[in-house]
């Protein structure tokens, strides 16, 4: 059965899943709160627990003195429950993924570790960058979690405090129950059967295990949110096109790029209002897009990393990145528009941004691992829940606005909302120079100069 959306923001028809309906959602703002909801998932779980890991530091550790990710899941193991991880593979960033190595292996075999693990690579220099969690697979109370939070100290961190290297980092997941979690659970069996490395002596914990069959109903209602989860795939990856419980066959060995076509369109769709938070500003496509939706009258608030990485400033000061340092410039050409940061009230540190999440007219947003960039939309592998819910949407924007203003915008329309974060926003930037304290945490940026 075809679910219609309920606004003028169309669905894609391009992915995996479905659009469905009965959904019970919850965002969970910063990563404290997500994690220590998760862990409160997993402790409750009677089933399983299984997970998508991309970055991982062996400093992390779980709100509420529950000790590291690994604590946690052989505690879970312990009560009977099947565990199981996807690591993310790769030679880059030593020390900031589980790579699976001789002495990494020895490690859990010394801790006593009976999960199930498999290693999974991305093509290239890509990422297998989904951060998902899902309890009870399968059964009637089967509850996702969908985000981009990494398993990393800064990431317990609220937007006031910093970790032990003065790092604040800002982040938002998902909570998800109903039909569309059935759609997480047939991504984590799709990727677990075909992860590249299951065969290799060293691509599994303990072995290689068994293969998971893909659900063959989907849950039950749960709530009245319309949710369509939609991804990122890079050709080549999977090759098994075994449809979801009342989905569609999809030829996932030529790809699936559905979350940047549902940026496309809800950007294209939008009549008052899109508010942003992200990573990245990297994509000349959402760029171009950006400018068009500001030219219709749109007020547009881009919420980003301050001081953006290393990475990112070698990039923008490439020659090749010449006509995207120019078109994000002339962003700030628009007066609807505002790229924005937010800083620590106790140090005055920048905060980092790392959440991946857009709210459009108060009615859609969309919540995931997905970047802003060109290559989380073409290049990654990711996870984004596109939702249709105007009180969940119009809530979400409310408390987000309440942390980084210190402002109620409950009784306020969007476009109100939005204009009064431009203002405050602007008015703390010229504060921050002038080294005066600032209202709330935003502070404006200059499109012309990020990144360079």
């Amino acid at each position: 059965m075809t679910i219609e959306v309920p606004s003028h923001i169309p669905a894609v028809s391009t992915g995996s899943y479905p659009v469905r309906a009965g959904n019970l959602l919850r965002p969970l703002i910063d990563g404290e709160a997500a994690f220590g909801r998760i862990c409160e998932a997993v402790e409750g779980a009677r089933k399983s627990v299984w997970l998508t890991v991309a970055f991982h530091k062996p400093d992390f550790a779980m709100p509420g003195g529950r000790g590291s990710l690994f604590d946690v899941l052989d505690k879970a193991k312990a009560r009977g429950v099947d565990v199981r991880v996807i690591f993310w593979r790769t030679e880059t960033a030593p020390g900031e993924h589980f790579f699976g190595t001789q002495e990494d292996r020895a490690w859990l075999g010394a801790r006593g570790s009976k999960f199930l693990a498999r290693w999974d690579r991305a093509q290239k220099d890509y990422c297998q960058h989904q951060k998902s969690w899902l309890v009870d697979a399968g059964e009637a109370g089967e509850t996702a979690f969908v985000g981009g939070i990494n398993l990393v100290p800064s990431s317990v961190c609220a937007a006031g405090h910093a970790d032990r290297d003065g790092r604040h980092t800002h982040d938002v997941y998902l909570e998800l129950r109903g039909p569309s979690a059935t759609d997480v659970h047939h991504n984590f069996v799709q990727r677990w059967n075909e992860a590249s490395e299951r065969h290799r002596d060293d691509g599994a914990w303990p072995d290689a295990g068994d293969s998971l069959p893909f659900p063959a109903t989907a849950s039950p209602q749960a709530g009245d949110a319309i949710v369509q989860m939609q991804r990122t795939v890079r050709a080549g990856h999977y090759s098994d096109e075994t449809a979801t419980p009342g989905g569609t066959a999809l030829p996932i060995a030529k790809g699936e790029f559905s979350i940047f076509d549902q940026y496309v369109k809800a950007i294209d769709a939008a009549r008052s209002t899109i508010y942003i938070e992200d990573q990245y500003i990297l994509s000349p496509d959402i760029v171009e897009r950006l400018h068009a939706a500001l030219a219709r009258g749109v007020e547009v608030v881009f919420l980003c990393p301050a001081t953006p990485e290393e990475q990112v400033v070698a990039g923008m000061r490439h020659a090749r990145a010449a006509p995207l340092r120019e078109r994000l410039g002339a962003l700030g050409n628009h007066p609807n528009f505002l790229l924005a940061g937010i800083a620590s009230p106790r140090t005055g540190e920048a905060v980092y941004i790392h959440d991946k999440i857009m709210l459009v007219d108060d009615c859609w947003a969309t919540i995931g691992s997905c970047n802003i960039a060109s290559r989380s939309f073409f290049g990654d592998t990711e996870l984004n829940a596109a939702i249709w819910d105007e009180d969940a949407v119009r809530a979400l924007r409310v408390e987000l606005l309440n942390e980084h203003l210190g402002v109620d915008t409950s009784r306020m329309e969007s476009r109100d909302a939005l204009k009064l974060f431009a203002e405050a926003a602007r008015g703390n930037a010229q504060a921050r120079f002038r080294g005066e304290k600032m209202k709330g945490l935003a502070f404006a940026l200059d499109p012309a100069m990020y990144g360079i």
